[in-house]
């Protein structure tokens, strides 16, 4: 049974001060169990994030980091140090790492080697632009990065990961996949990571879907049996209605 994952990424948004409040609006209202609640902050806020998240349900993620450990890498964020944090999540191969910062597939690849040998879990983000959608490239394009994602990992690795479906297209722009189309790339997820792996494999792993997901939808998307989760942007900004989303089996 995959426990369901609902991700708060807060993007460049929030100071530590703003941390605060909200961490402080949701303490005693998160699910015990069942559903795993994360927020993914940027790193200025994260020494407020793990501290808040000692004492609450609440699992810690970071927005991204480097594939080395230490070095001469101005501006970037060491794995080891995430690590030694006490940070559960790093969410990497983001769209806006992709276009804006020009991340290809092999530094996704070296990021989750990085990630995982420091002991946390990367959540591997894949999805297809519009254009791509409406040539009916979605599936093979989003096959293409899972594999080029996962080389070298091992199927343990594999199964313990998460990996989060966001159509482009979808991202901040009000638009959604409609949760049959969600589940129909989801499940070509899976599907990718049986033929990569093996079935044990593909049914550990947990896939999420990102791309204007709100209260009002989070459930339809959650009842399709790939669907394991939810990344979502703006709605975890406002901790009533990231309240709303990881509590939506109520």
């Amino acid at each position: 049974m995959r426990t369901p994952i609902i991700a708060g990424n807060w993007k460049m948004n929030k100071n530590p001060e703003q941390t605060q409040a909200f961490l402080e609006a949701i303490k005693g209202k998160l699910p015990e169990s069942g559903v795993e609640a994360v927020i993914a902050a940027p790193a200025v806020d994260l020494n407020a994030l793990t501290w808040f998240s000692k004492d609450e349900p609440l699992k810690t993620a970071a927005q991204n980091s480097y594939w080395e450990d230490e070095g001469a890498f101005t501006g970037e964020t060491s794995p080891k140090v995430l690590s030694e944090m006490g940070i559960d999540y790093v969410v990497i191969g983001h769209s806006e790492r992709r276009e804006y910062f020009h991340e290809t597939d092999e530094d996704v690849n070296k990021k989750a080697h990085a990630i995982i040998k420091n002991r946390m879990t990367p959540i591997i983000c894949c999805g297809e632009t519009l254009e791509q959608r409406e040539a009916g490239d979605t599936n093979s394009w989003v096959a293409g990065q899972v594999e080029a994602a996962l080389k070298g990992l091992t199927d343990e690795e594999v199964g313990n990961l998460v990996i989060a479906y966001e159509p482009i297209w979808a991202i901040g722009t009000g638009k959604t996949a409609s949760a049959d189309q969600a589940q129909e790339v989801c499940g070509h997820i899976r599907e990718t990571v049986k033929k990569l792996y093996n079935e044990g494999t593909a049914e550990k792993v947990r896939i999420q879907y990102g791309g204007s997901v709100k209260p009002a939808n989070v459930k339809e998307l959650m009842a399709k049996k790939d669907i394991d989760g939810g990344l979502v942007g703006g709605a975890s900004l406002d901790p009533e209605d990231f309240l709303a989303l990881v509590n939506f089996q109520n």
